[in-house]
């Protein structure tokens, strides 16, 4: 990486940290030091991450860090929108655009923990109706699916391997 993208790198960093920081100011809210730094480790590693990864980075700045500290700093990180919990793979990741739209769909790699995020207001709708056919309603304003970004895909077609397990419905 040049160091003018490494710096541009951080300039981004620490624009997309001030947002947050300001967003849960005007919510009467506190991005304490240690939320402060799960959302930058988020934003930083531009994938999904699992509690333990954050634990151990954590544990960088604060030795005595444990998971519940970790966790609290997720929940609150949700509840403002900040992140995404990632059901699909057990894990979080940051929310590129906090200060915009919502949205309601997110593609994981399951490979490598990628994740694109993106809103798609017909086809969320199209999906609950789909859903309110089978006899359910959807709870949850945010639809995962998982996926193989093309990197990823490319590196197993490289390497002859197929998805074994393919299910066609009609």
């Amino acid at each position: 990486m040049s160091s003018s993208t490494s710096s541009a790198s951080v300039q981004s960093l620490n624009t997309l940290l001030d947002t947050a920081e300001t967003l849960c100011t005007q919510r009467g809210r506190r991005l304490t030091p240690i939320r402060r730094k799960v959302l930058e480790i988020l934003l930083q590693r531009q994938r999904s991450v699992k509690a333990y990864e954050l634990l151990d980075e954590i544990r960088k700045v604060q030795p005595g860090a444990a998971p519940p500290t970790v966790y609290r700093a997720l929940d609150f990180l949700i509840a403002e929108g900040l992140i995404h919990r990632l059901d699909a793979v057990n894990a979080w990741a940051a929310c590129m655009d906090a200060a915009g739209e919502r949205h309601d769909i997110l593609v994981i790699c399951t490979e490598c923990g990628a994740v694109a995020e993106f809103s798609d207001p017909k086809l969320h709708r199209q999906l609950a109706q789909k859903v309110a056919s089978a006899g359910f309603v959807l709870n949850h304003h945010e639809t995962e699916l998982r996926a193989l970004c093309n990197p990823c895909h490319e590196k197993q077609l490289a390497h002859g391997h197929t998805h074994p397990h393919s299910h066609v419905h009609s």
